[in-house]
């Protein structure tokens, strides 16, 4: 039900683009995010987005992340600029109701991607 995609290796400075492809769900406008987890270190939320909510990005992300969505909503981006090594992690999509910046509020989890990015 989600297919996230588009992880590999990055410079530093350079920018990915994560795809989450979504289907089969069966309530109307799931809210879908993207989680990660760094690798020794626990997961933490990145964003979400949902017709709900909005737009949601955590702190730590602001302005260098972005989430966003084609017309059709069934796929969910994740455009990450100015990649830092310590971003380093495997990104996963998750869905829920709604938006929380809580990873145990995601019940809906895809397999992840994993972006590593070079010194």
């Amino acid at each position: 039900q989600l297919q996230a995609s588009g992880g590999g290796l990055v410079q530093a400075g350079g920018s990915l683009r994560l795809s989450c492809t979504i289907s089969g769900f069966d309530f109307n406008d799931p809210a879908i995010g993207w989680v990660r987890q760094v690798p020794g270190k626990g997961r933490e939320v990145v964003s979400c987005m949902s017709d709900r909510d909005g737009r949601w990005h955590a702190d730590s992300f602001k302005g260098r992340f972005d989430i966003s969505s084609d017309n059709t909503r069934n796929t969910v981006y994740l455009r990450m600029n100015g990649l830092k090594p310590e971003d380093t992690a495997t990104y996963f999509c998750v869905a829920h109701w709604y938006c929380s910046p809580y990873v145990d509020a995601y019940k809906h989890w895809g397999r992840g991607t994993l972006v590593t990015v070079s010194s």
